[in-house]
């Protein structure tokens, strides 16, 4: 069994670098305490199904399941039927009503804690009228609150597109909040996620778009339980932070800055945004993919703040941001790929492989690097099968060492 890693330039050089032993991380004895964690998971497609652009998701029931158990066993909870499952890139209407409701009993049998994303996208149409987008969003969330699980209202394409002004957003989610029967999370995505939401909350620039937010928040706050912030900008998240009621959590979904969002002012070796003096706001919880990536490692970090260990925390998590970094590097909405890499790696699926062909979407020099980073950082759970894995692949590739 290798020692050694075999790495991919871009320039189709090689190169190798030593194999890090495995982390050996212990799964906590109870739930996580200082932070509420989810990991935003995918799916994981039967390989011998038809995973080409535009087929619907056929999905290893076992292999995506297994891996949410697995997420649980680290103390963490679970984000699904989000971006990070393929919503409106793989994973069609009927595959997101199934996955909600089977990875809901897996939470029940697990004793987890599972958000599920309730968008617009069963709509046939790219079009639709407010009135048919409120109707929309009921039906999802009517579903996920039918199987116990905590609806994250999605940013809608079909919003995006339809309204015309900031008012047409405050009604539209006034609506379908005053149908919900238990509080929901407010999902803000980013146009590096979707470039089909620019504009989103009636303005382009984050400032005047947070303004909307906030408004839709206090109108009802006990309808929200959290706001999940996708903009990859951490001054934007702390401000939105900063202006939430009491009772609503701030969820990061910045993975290019995670480390010093979670961590706030119990982590001040971390790089921090400047806060408003005297704010009781001080660190985000998460709901991020990179969790999805790295859940061994994020769980330990998190028993180290559990622990009141700050420096435990920062080295384990901040290796972390750079491989995070590297996943979620433009264009941004092929992040998944690297997810999903990363769990064929790590043993939690038999295949490189993803609904709409996706499993295409990288270069092999930008797995290679994604490999590096992740050995780095101790996120190969077990680095042999990893390191056997990968120089199968870019030995398929034609490859040598």
């Amino acid at each position: 069994m290798s020692d050694t890693l075999t790495l991919l330039a871009a320039d189709g050089s090689v190169t190798s670098a030593p194999l890090n032993d495995a982390p050996g991380f212990d799964k906590p004895a109870a739930g996580l305490r200082s932070r509420v964690a989810f990991a935003a998971a995918h799916v994981t497609p039967l390989t011998w199904a038809d995973n080409t652009p535009g087929q619907p998701a056929e999905i290893d029931w076992d292999a995506t399941l297994g891996f949410r158990r697995a997420v649980y066993s680290w103390g963490l909870g679970v984000a699904d039927a989000m971006d990070t499952a393929q919503r409106n890139m793989g994973l069609d209407p009927a595959a997101v009503r199934e996955l909600i409701a089977r990875s809901a009993q897996v939470a029940r049998e697990e004793g987890g804690q599972v958000a599920v994303g309730v968008n617009t996208d069963h709509l046939e149409s790219e079009t639709a009228s407010l009135a048919e987008i409120v109707d929309a969003y009921k039906a999802q969330l009517h579903h996920a609150e039918e199987h116990g699980a905590i609806p994250v209202l999605m940013a809608s394409r079909h919003l995006a597109r339809a309204a015309g002004s900031a008012d047409d957003y405050r009604r539209v989610y006034r609506a379908v909040l005053d149908a919900a029967t238990t509080p929901v999370v407010l999902h803000w995505l980013g146009t590096a996620f979707d470039p089909l939401l620019a504009g989103y909350f009636g303005s382009e620039a984050w400032t005047a778009a947070a303004d909307v937010l906030v408004d839709i928040i206090a109108a009802d706050p006990a309808k929200i339980s959290g706001v999940k912030m996708s903009l990859l900008d951490a001054d934007a998240e702390v401000a939105v932070r900063e202006r939430l009621p009491e009772g609503v959590r701030m969820y990061t979904g910045d993975d290019f800055n995670y480390v010093g969002l979670i961590g706030g002012a119990d982590v001040p070796q971390a790089t921090q945004p400047e806060r408003s003096a005297g704010t009781d706001r001080t660190h985000s919880d998460a709901l991020l993919g990179a969790f999805a990536a790295i859940t061994p490692v994020a769980s330990a970090a998190i028993q180290a703040l559990d622990a009141g260990d700050a420096d435990r925390y920062y080295a384990l998590l901040s290796p972390t941001e750079a491989l995070s970094r590297q996943v979620f590097a433009a264009p941004t909405f092929y992040y998944k790929t690297g997810v999903a890499f990363l769990a064929w790696l790590n043993g939690h699926q038999a295949a490189f492989q993803m609904v709409g062909g996706l499993h295409s979407a990288r270069s092999l020099p930008h797995l290679s690097e994604i490999v590096r980073l992740a050995n780095a950082a101790h996120a190969l759970e077990d680095p042999h099968l990893a390191v056997e894995r990968w120089h199968d692949m870019l030995a398929l590739n034609g490859v040598t060492r």
